[in-house]
């Protein structure tokens, strides 16, 4: 339908974008006074945030990860004030959340990101909000303490994310960084499910403007079946409102790109070997 014969009511969207706002932020919105701020009601929230094609659980793991990522430190102070209050997210999960973000775009801007989550951790509980306290400390997985055997497991895990051949050995970023870590223990925690840690990973790669790693993580991500292609197009349009319109460009020609491919391949097969080689994806 074209914008000619498409009536809008301003009213109705304004309250809607208000209504969701409320819902989804756990705080009473102010009238906005600012082209920006309006939109961000109208738009963003009445428009976006409204969509059908993922749930407010994963939307929010985007919007999150994009704002920790842009150091955004009022608007993630809110999300994770309101991933609480409306018991969205466990403090467990946020640490869990923190804990991914950290491998994708560094130790220190995480640190940062956990001293918010703490702060609001405080007002919640000078609210008189409940709160689950944090469990007990535990081991960072069920990964074996030998490295050889957690390398392997690292492998296969990796194998089974990326859905191509693991990385070679011998080389220290590959071997004590990839194998040993990233998916010798933390994509094989169980804080958060694998479909959780892709919504992260998608948005942190997206943000970083990291090539490679983009489309490694959009191709496993459809590839692997824990992502459809209508969900990945509905991950471009979420992560373009919190990260720009520019970056959201090459996450959808991405998209477009890796599902072409995925149809081109042979169906018989979970992954194929002569893909994305292993030194691709982190």
């Amino acid at each position: 339908m074209s914008v000619s014969t498409t009536k809008v009511d301003a009213e109705e969207r304004r309250r809607r974008g208000m209504a969701l706002y409320r819902d989804i932020m756990a705080v009473e919105p102010t009238e906005p006074a600012t082209p920006r701020a309006a939109t961000l009601i109208d738009f963003v929230f009445a428009e976006i945030w409204s969509r059908p094609g993922i749930d407010l659980r994963s939307r929010r793991l985007i919007a999150v990860s994009c704002a920790a990522g842009a150091d955004a430190h009022s608007t993630l102070a809110d999300h994770f004030y309101a991933a609480l209050k409306t018991s969205q997210f466990t403090v467990d999960e946020l640490d869990e959340f923190i804990l991914h973000f950290a491998v994708y775009c560094g130790w220190p801007k995480a640190e940062v990101t956990e001293t918010i989550l703490k702060e609001q951790l405080v007002r919640l509980h000078a609210e008189g909000v409940a709160v689950v306290s944090r469990r007990l400390p535990q081991p960072l997985s069920a990964a074996p303490a030998d490295q050889e055997l957690r390398k392997l497991g690292g492998e296969q895990c990796f194998r089974e994310v990326n859905c191509c051949d693991a990385p070679p050995r011998g080389v220290p970023y590959y071997e004590s960084g990839i194998l040993n870590f990233v998916f010798g223990e933390l994509w094989r925690r169980p804080g958060l499910n694998r479909r959780d840690r892709r919504w992260i990973t998608l948005a942190c790669v997206g943000l970083d403007d990291t090539i490679i790693p983009i489309q490694s993580h959009v191709y496993s991500a459809m590839k692997s079946g824990d992502i459809t292609y209508d969900e990945m197009r509905e991950l471009v349009l979420q992560f373009a409102a919190h990260s720009g319109w520019p970056k959201a460009q090459f996450m959808q020609q991405s998209v477009d790109e890796m599902y072409e491919r995925i149809n081109g391949e042979a169906s018989i097969e979970p992954w194929r070997e002569d893909g994305l080689d292993g030194t691709g994806p982190a």
